[in-house]
């Protein structure tokens, strides 16, 4: 992807997915497994991406991944969690080898550069913390509600699941929260090279 000069939200043109298939293969896929909450309460998150034959790198702490926060009125800001070396993820899950979810990740493959690929899940009223990511991400809401908006630094954006394609510059602070009674469910991926500088 060239390096392009954007606001914090970018909706790319001319690149857009089939809703309704996404929606199809999320519910085969729901009901094959749970999200894991990592002991994270309102956080869930699936993989769709690995390390070549490495099951361990869809596992865990390797689900979520190094941010940093400010975690109180002190203002001082930490890291958590690990950091990921996000360009080994290259296979495709197999659980996802016969959904529109490989459609979808081959076509994002051939216009970005990605690290991990997920699915990602913020329940009924609930919000993420306050971070920020080593990178941008690039997210397709598949299940969303007028409650839910995602905020970087001062400006606030609802993301409509309507197929289209944003990246959002999670290198500045930002959170998430879902306001509405429904879960919330994007495919989110991370993005290797960085459009907003």
């Amino acid at each position: 992807m060239n390096s392009v000069q954007f606001k914090d939200f970018y909706t790319i043109p001319d690149l857009n997915f089939d809703i309704s298939r996404l929606r199809s293969d999320l519910d085969i896929v729901l009901k094959k497994r749970n999200f894991n909450s990592l002991g994270v309460s309102h956080f869930g998150a699936i993989p769709i991406n690995q390390i070549p034959n490495d099951d361990n790198s869809i596992d865990g702490h390797n689900l979520r991944g190094k941010y940093w926060t400010i975690a109180d009125e002190s203002g001082k800001e930490v890291s958590r969690d690990i950091e990921i070396d996000e360009s080994k993820y290259t296979q495709l899950v197999s659980e996802f080898e016969n959904t529109y979810f490989k459609e979808v990740y081959e076509t994002l493959r051939k216009k970005f550069k990605l690290g991990r690929v997920r699915l990602l899940l913020k329940e009924p009223r609930s919000t993420l913390s306050w971070h920020k990511d080593p990178e941008p991400r690039l997210h397709i809401p598949i299940i969303t509600n007028l409650g839910c908006s995602m905020v970087i630094e001062n400006v606030a954006k609802h993301l409509p699941a309507d197929g289209n394609v944003t990246i959002t510059n999670n290198t500045k602070y930002h959170n998430f929260f879902n306001g509405g009674e429904q879960a919330r469910i994007h495919l989110v991926a991370c993005l290797l090279e960085d459009p907003f500088n």
